[in-house]
């Protein structure tokens, strides 16, 4: 990559002279070794318009006649032989030769989430927008996709959707050098993909065939649709570049929404750079897919790293990163010269936004979507033929495309740069992820266009901007290994390795050539360590469309290892079977010198190096109280806190000011926590009982409870538990916490929620008589004593096991509309904890009354224990599933009622 990149560097700053020769895609010389006929190449000039006339004339001089030049770009599609590439290469006039090979769509509700809804109910907004909600009128978008579907009603051609345009080229079927053409007006350009009509309705549709539900981020946008078709090469992707700035001051275009990519390296010299650069110059911001090749490191769209283009990586809809989502290479960067200008990149996604099981729009016909079992299932009756689930990076980038639109109808004289940095700099802190996996964090509508209105101080509290005080100092070392698993073979199906001294932790995977990663072939990674203990990565319900199966072992023993793979019940296919095991080594310490030897030593390495705490600048201070202040910047930094000050202009806190008041106003404010995906709950801290903030007071454990349960986004469940007895349950019998009159009022539910998922601990002790035959054990929580910084790094390592659990429960919303979109998934049931370490609550709803049955499998298939089999009345329902005595491990409960059956994963930790 380096040495790319000084090649890059080289080239670009000695254009244009006399010894200057053009970059030529390594792609396109490989391919040429092995022809003798034309290839499809792609040529970019020196110049800032369309291709001269002494630029096509050097191509008839080379004997290239076919092909097409662009109106407003300096590129020409050719086809060209070896050896009329190496003249191009050497012509003083040629930037770059570039092979038009094949790009790949991005496949794989977010307003609410991202604080659009929020945005357009928030009257101080309206009112600074001429009172008018922040819609994205004025600002055209483009959508650089497969085509859209102008017939359907969201999107309808000649309403918002001003232009739609097909413009696909085929060089092959040229006879000339002929500029390029566009079939303009066509009602419906997305015949054979859907992408392109999908990402449309999530950048702008008006959602009027779901009454608004399914509304895009900036309806009010005029949409310009550029079909390249299903098969999406290079340069029909430069193709609406070319459009787009031919036709930017007809339609107001400022945005192009880009949901494709390839892999490979950043290249400034690429064309599909080049455009982008040129979009750029011209005030167009183009958002690019990050890709979806995640989890690995390096899997990023070289589009997407352009120091001048948004990346967007796909998040789902409790905050977290997506699984798939591409990520760059920590620490990869430079800097290379363009016409004189130093620019300076990074190989990290920007932000990531929603693109997990985004609602959106289908296209009417002919295309059917692939996830229509999905979609009956998640869909009303009504909504299905006009609204589709996808996933991908391809979904947050049109999604991020909107929120843009709003921000330039909010000040239309921002620049590409200004609405990156502004996007950026309001962004939500993701817990334990770095800049190279994240970004900035989870975009924020909300408070980007509250910083464009009035220029408040966001982004002092953002990781990305952070200097922190201690950090955990580690070393990666990765080993690949491949196993030709058969069922027949099991001596075969392993392998050992070995775990040095030192290893803070380690991570196996497997990903499969073929079946266990496209077909689901049911293959299960098992560890052993050394002195034989199991950890299972848990075999999917559904084995299609599967990722990558793994297990992380943190504090691993040393030692030797055993890896194994096993199939469902000993039956799966034979496969050759990928793997990594990628180790962290710990090499030492910045800022912790005095935690050698404290019990909560090994916590408070966890929770600095996953940033869920940090140093106070002399060390850790691990039996000091934690104070209120730094409490919320804990919240902020590791528990997706959202960034926040009163739209009003008002000042709730008077005894902070600078980066403390952005801290207390964001903590307690209303929707304060990014797993609030409503925006309706309070705020993550509870105000000092006089109303102040009282930023150097200490936490009780009381109050330390409500943070954490409101953290995750729990309120409702916690508010059902006030008023009743708090309990904690051991050997599956539950004990009445002695001291719970002291618990603060209000605050007994969330004591219990944090007890029941194992947030925060009881203190126990025993009694017996000198007639008992058996002694009684006793529980207290102990709710106003002080919380140290050390037990809080036992704490909050906890937290985020939950926060990052697998399967969460959909909190039902306050509002008409809310509990109408809440409704239908309120059958499909849920467990929480989860992961647990002891009892689970398994809540289900029926819509009618009749016999019900829940049942707990293992992994294997073997029923656990009948947990309900009965007539039940329809509504809400919940019991417990105890699971004290059972081994750790994936189990599945299955809920039937009727003709209806919901499973789901339940995860036994200990």
């Amino acid at each position: 990559m380096k040495q790319l990149l000084s090649l890059v560097v080289a080239l670009v700053l000695f254009a244009g002279t006399a010894l200057a020769q053009a970059t030529v895609d390594k792609e396109l010389k490989q391919l040429l070794q092995g022809t003798t006929g034309s290839l499809q190449v792609i040529v970019t000039f020196h110049g800032d318009g369309a291709p001269s006339a002494a630029n096509l004339a050097v191509l008839s001089s080379l004997g290239i006649t076919k092909g097409v030049s662009f109106k407003s770009l300096p590129i020409a599609g050719v086809l060209a032989t070896a050896a009329q590439v190496q003249g191009l290469a050497d012509n003083p006039a040629v930037k770059s030769v570039y092979l038009n090979k094949e790009l790949s769509y991005f496949n794989y509700n977010g307003t609410s989430l991202t604080g659009v809804q929020r945005l357009r109910g928030d009257k101080v907004m309206t009112a600074r927008n001429n009172g008018m909600p922040v819609s994205g009128k004025g600002v055209g978008v483009m959508i650089n996709d497969s085509g859209v579907d102008g017939t359907h009603d969201d999107i309808k051609l000649g309403t918002h959707l001003v232009q739609n345009v097909m413009g696909t080229t085929n060089l092959n079927s040229l006879d000339a050098m002929l500029p390029v053409t566009w079939l303009e007006n066509v009602p419906n350009t997305d015949t054979n993909s859907g992408h392109g009509t999908h990402c449309a309705g999530s950048v702008g549709g008006n959602g009027s065939r779901s009454g608004g539900l399914y509304e895009g981020a900036a309806p009010g946008a005029d949409l310009i649709g550029y079909g390249s078709g299903g098969a999406l090469f290079i340069l029909d992707a430069i193709g609406g570049y070319d459009y787009a700035l031919t036709h930017q001051y007809e339609y107001g275009i400022r945005v192009i929404s880009n949901s494709w990519g390839t892999s490979g390296d950043f290249d400034p010299a690429n064309p599909v750079n080049v455009a982008s650069k040129k979009a750029y110059d011209r005030g167009i911001v183009s958002v690019f897919a990050a890709g979806n090749e995640g989890p690995g490191s390096d899997t990023h769209n070289p589009y997407a790293i352009a120091p001048w283009v948004i990346s967007v990586g796909a998040g789902d809809k409790y905050g977290r990163l997506a699984e798939f989502s591409s990520r760059g290479v920590k620490g990869e960067g430079g800097t290379f010269v363009i016409d004189g200008e130093t620019w300076t990149y990074e190989n990290r996604p920007t932000i990531v936004a929603p693109g997990v099981d985004i609602i959106s729009t289908r296209v009417v016909a002919p295309v059917t979507s692939l996830s229509a079992q999905q979609d009956v299932e998640g869909l009303e009756p009504a909504h299905v033929p006009f609204y589709a689930h996808m996933s991908g990076t391809s979904m947050a980038t049109p999604l991020t495309a909107g929120i843009v639109a709003l921000m330039l109808e909010a000040n239309p004289s921002l620049s590409p740069a200004e609405v990156k940095n502004i996007i950026q700099k309001t962004a939500t802190n993701m817990p334990n992820r770095e800049s190279w996996e994240v970004g900035a964090g989870y975009v924020n509508a909300y408070a980007a266009v509250d910083y464009i209105f009035r220029s408040v101080p966001f982004g002092t509290a953002l990781n990305l901007n952070r200097k922190f005080n201690s950090s955990i100092n580690t070393a990666k070392e990765v080993q690949n290994f491949t196993i030709d698993y058969n069922p027949l073979l099991a001596a075969n199906n392993q392998m050992t390795f070995n775990v040095a001294e030192g290893t803070t932790g380690f991570e196996a995977k497997i990903t499969s050539g073929g079946l266990a990663g496209l077909t689901g072939n049911p293959v299960n990674l098992i560890l052993f360590s050394p002195d034989g203990k199991e950890y299972r990565s848990g075999i999917p319900v559904l084995f299609a469309q599967t990722f990558d199966r793994g297990m992380a072992v943190a504090s691993p023993m040393p030692g030797t290892w055993t890896l194994k793979i096993e199939g469902l019940q000993g039956v799966a296919l034979p496969e050759a079977i990928s793997g990594t095991i990628t180790s962290m080594q710990l090499t030492g310490t910045t800022g912790l010198s005095d935690i050698v030897g404290h019990p909560a030593e090994a916590s408070i390495k966890m929770a600095v190096s996953a940033r869920l705490a940090d140093g106070v600048g002399t060390g850790y201070k691990p039996d000091e109280p934690l104070k209120r202040i730094q409490l919320a910047d804990y919240l902020m930094m590791g528990q997706a806190v959202r960034q926040f000050f009163p739209t009003d202009g008002a000042v709730t806190f008077r005894d902070v000011s600078g980066n403390e008041l952005l801290l207390a106003e964001s903590v307690t404010a209303k929707g304060a926590a990014l797993r609030d995906r409503m925006h309706a709950y309070n705020g993550v801290m509870l105000k000092d009982g006089s109303g102040k903030f009282n930023p150097k007071g200490a936490v009780n454990r009381a109050h330390l409870a409500y943070s954490l349960v409101q953290s995750l986004g729990l309120q409702e469940y916690a508010l059902e538990r006030n008023g009743k007895a708090v309990t904690v349950t051991v050997n599956g019998k539950k004990i009445a916490v002695e001291d719970a009159k002291d618990i603060p009022a209000g605050l007994e539910g969330y004591v219990s929620v944090a007890l029941d998922m194992g947030l925060i601990n009881a203190f126990y002790s025993v009694t017996q008589g000198p007639y008992d035959l058996l002694p009684q054990m006793h529980a207290t929580f102990k709710p106003l004593q002080n919380v140290t910084r050390g037990e809080f790094a036992v704490i909050i390592t906890r937290t985020h096991t939950n926060w990052e659990a697998t399967t969460q429960p959909v909190a039902s919303t306050s509002t008409t509309s809310e509990m109408q979109a809440a409704s239908a998934l309120w059958e499909k049931s849920f467990s929480y904890p989860n992961p647990f370490n002891g009892v689970a609550t398994i809540n289900y709803g029926l819509a009618q009354d009749g016999f019900v049955s829940v049942e707990v499998f293992d992994v294997l298939g073997n029923k656990v224990q009948t947990l309900v089999a009965e007539n039940k009345t329809a509504g809400k329902h919940s019991l417990k599933f105890d699971g004290s005595n059972l081994p750790a491990g994936t189990y599945v409960y299955r809920v039937k009622a009727g003709d209806k059956v919901y499973s789901n994963r339940m995860v036994l930790v200990r």
